[in-house]
């Protein structure tokens, strides 16, 4: 009896072990939904935040996304990093606000606009069959005016805003294989040797406790 009760609780520990090692991420429904523990610090999220909610202003915005857009995909397309993708944004944060200055100029506003890069919270979002959760993420942010108005969110890396924009297969692929490659390498980076010994440690002072 006793050897079946150890039995069964090493096929718990085992299993509890294997779980804490593997990736979180699951399929539901053809989606992927990735764990936030373990995309939050790779994704570059791109946030548009119109003057106000008139129609006018959300118009404008969306005009604004898309000029900016259609400017950063060639330098973004490729980008296999987010520290790449960051020094790309922040290269080219003057022609970003020189754009959107002459898209809202041109439809008749003069409208100030803040370029930023932060950290801001967003909601659960789904790009072709990739879901991100919710959660605090990066952001390049552009406010139009007084940034009182809905706003409109995506990713800059991955680039998964030409998903969202063009509805593109190709570029879902590209970007959930950038995303799992990037996620990987950072758990690689974190299994350091110094994080083995604790549960070689967990596990002999589970055999101790059995059979001590």
């Amino acid at each position: 009896m006793k050897k079946r009760i150890t039995l069964v609780l090493l096929i718990i520990l085992c299993t509890s072990i294997i779980s804490g090692c593997t990736n979180l991420d699951y399929d539901k429904d053809g989606q992927t939904v990735y764990n936030y523990e373990d995309v939050k610090d790779t994704l570059i999220r791109f946030h548009v935040i119109a003057n106000s909610d008139t129609d006018e202003d959300q118009s404008l915005k969306l005009k604004v996304r898309d000029e900016v857009i259609n400017y950063l995909y060639p330098y973004l397309k490729d980008s296999d990093s987010i520290e790449k993708s960051r020094s790309i944004l922040l290269e080219n944060e003057n022609k970003v606000k020189e754009i959107a200055n002459k898209v809202i100029t041109d439809n008749g506003y003069n409208y100030n606009v803040k370029i930023e890069l932060s950290h801001e919270n967003f909601p659960e979002k789904s790009y072709g069959n990739i879901t991100l959760p919710q959660g605090r993420y990066e952001a390049f942010r552009i406010i139009i005016g007084s940034g009182q108005g809905k706003n409109w969110w995506c990713v800059m890396f991955p680039p998964l805003c030409f998903i969202d924009v063009t509805k593109g297969k190709v570029e879902e692929d590209k970007s959930k294989e950038t995303l799992d490659s990037q996620i990987l390498s950072d758990k690689k980076t974190e299994e350091t040797e110094e994080d083995k010994p604790v549960i070689k440690f967990r596990i002999v002072e589970f055999f101790k406790s059995i059979f001590g």
